[in-house]
């Protein structure tokens, strides 16, 4: 077959190849290489003198797809946060892929320049600086420890954005800032102090049905004219059960409303009276009496955000939980991994913080959800539970296979496994007891693919496989491959550089 025909599998294959020497890799920045710049820039480690290469390539796309790169630390994606090209810089606030609630913080001087980098105001300007902050703030790279610094940090701009966080802060902290000596900070601070007066909340809440009314009546101080009005009208009940600042009394009578998911809401809030809470124990509808008997009181507000990020979700749509700016302390989550209830134990197993002592506990937890959140999120989960949660949940997996505790060897117990991405894990064992080749012929092309990476084949045999359609982009993924072959078959492709010898 014509290598042609070929060259976009081979030019796959090579950059995917763990093996492959950096001459090699440098050749596939040529423009004829870009059918593999995904692959290169976004879905693997790379030496230093490639990343040098990438991240000042001429090409929008290489540069994006580093941005994109899970595999690189976060000091190399962010020396792209003065690339004169928005779009870059949009991907690098959108964090790496596969995208996850929790990320690898960027530098804290990456941080600031996205922070609070101005608008240039140009004609041919993609995206503003403001939408780049707007994608930052909710990637998960910025550490709530670094948010916790804003309010006293030297740079004016990032005092100013730390009024963001106003509900949160100390009164010290809100003080110092309306107080602050540059009038961009306390105007700021004074505009965001609004959020804690009713009357304020009142004036600008909007009549009709918005994401703004909703945040506001969710979030802000609530008077009691905007309370009994929204209790009158039947409207936004459940936002004002969940509202930290809704009055006492309207807690209460919310307490009794028809709709079982408003009563739910005020079951899970933290500042319920004993009797109140005692009431809602006894509900008529079992969801209420669950969410009211799941924790005893004292509650804490980010136990209350902790526990609503996990309970009621299936944990394939948990996946990693994300870091809150004021997190519950860590004996919190201890004590919920020693809870009788599942769900407490749930939340326990994602935190990353827990003591070693607790891993085999959770580890071996009659419950399959706590077992696999545990797999998600702890650095400490045995590899045979990371496995186990690779097998049992297919919508993690993208995220699993970045993990280094995911076992890559070991696996010739599932080479026969009904699931073709279970297959395509065991067929690129490097360690298994016989090469893989029947699966050359397995009828889905991702395991025939594996199959041809393993460098448990035959020299010869993956030279043949070269010359196959079905499989070319495996075999020049395997790494028994020399240096002198891939840059063979980079000359074939017609890639400039360096002929191999």
């Amino acid at each position: 077959m014509s290598s042609l025909l070929l060259a976009e599998p081979w030019l796959r294959g090579i950059a995917a190849n763990r093996a492959a020497p950096s001459d090699v890799l440098l050749r596939l920045l040529a423009p004829q290489g870009r059918v593999a710049w995904t692959t290169l820039c976004q879905e693997r480690a790379l030496p230093p003198e490639v990343v040098e290469a990438v991240v000042t390539h001429p090409a929008q796309a290489v540069r994006r797809a580093f941005a994109r790169n899970r595999h690189a630390a976060p000091e190399q994606r962010g020396r792209l946060v003065d690339d004169p090209d928005a779009l870059v810089r949009a991907d690098l606030v959108s964090g790496p892929r596969p995208r996850l609630n929790r990320a690898a913080p960027l530098p804290d001087d990456v941080l600031e320049i996205l922070l609070t980098t101005r608008d240039e105001h140009r004609r041919d300007q993609l995206l503003t600086a403001e939408e780049i902050r707007q994608e930052l703030q909710f990637s998960g790279q910025i550490p709530a420890s670094f948010r916790r610094r804003m309010p006293d940090h030297p740079n004016p701009a990032l005092r100013a954005q730390a009024t963001n966080l106003w509900q949160w802060l100390s009164p010290g902290q809100r003080d110092a800032l309306l107080a602050d000596p540059d009038p961009t900070v306390s105007e700021a601070a004074r505009d965001r102090n609004q959020t804690l007066d009713p009357a304020a909340m009142e004036a600008s809440l909007p009549e009709r049905a918005c994401h703004s009314r909703n945040h506001l009546l969710i979030n802000y101080a609530v008077s009691h004219a905007v309370a009994e009005q929204c209790l009158a009208e039947g409207r936004d009940l459940w936002s004002l059960a969940r509202n930290p600042h809704t009055p006492g009394d309207i807690v209460a009578r919310l307490a009794h409303d028809p709709d079982p998911d408003v009563r739910k809401q005020v079951a899970a809030r933290a500042d319920l009276g004993p009797s109140l809470l005692a009431g809602l124990a006894q509900d008529p509808d079992s969801a209420v009496r669950a969410r009211a008997l799941l924790q005893p009181l004292p509650r804490t507000w980010p136990q209350r955000d902790a526990l609503d990020q996990v309970v009621g979700h299936a944990v394939e749509c948990v996946g990693a939980v994300g870091e809150m700016f004021v997190e519950p302390g860590t004996s919190w989550y201890e004590a919920c991994a020693a809870s009788p209830d599942p769900q407490l134990r749930r939340v326990a197993a994602t935190c990353p913080r827990l003591s070693e002592e607790l891993v085999p506990r959770l580890a071996e937890d009659a419950d399959e959800d706590v077992r696999h959140l545990l797999a998600y999120n702890h650095p400490l989960a045995p590899p045979a539970l990371v496995l186990d949660a690779f097998i049992a949940t297919p919508r993690q997996r993208p995220y699993l296979l970045t993990l280094p505790r995911l076992p890559r060897t070991g696996l010739d117990h599932l080479l026969d496994h009904d699931d073709p991405d279970v297959r395509a894990l065991a067929a690129s064992d490097a360690g298994l007891a016989q090469p893989p080749v029947r699966l050359l012929a397995d009828p889905e092309p991702r395991v025939r693919q594996a199959a041809a990476t393993n460098p448990r084949l035959p020299l010869d045999l993956v030279s043949a496989l070269l010359d196959d359609p079905e499989h070319a982009e495996g075999a020049a993924a395997n790494p028994n491959l020399a240096a002198d072959r891939l840059h063979e078959l980079l000359d074939l492709c017609e890639l400039p550089g360096a002929t191999a010898s």
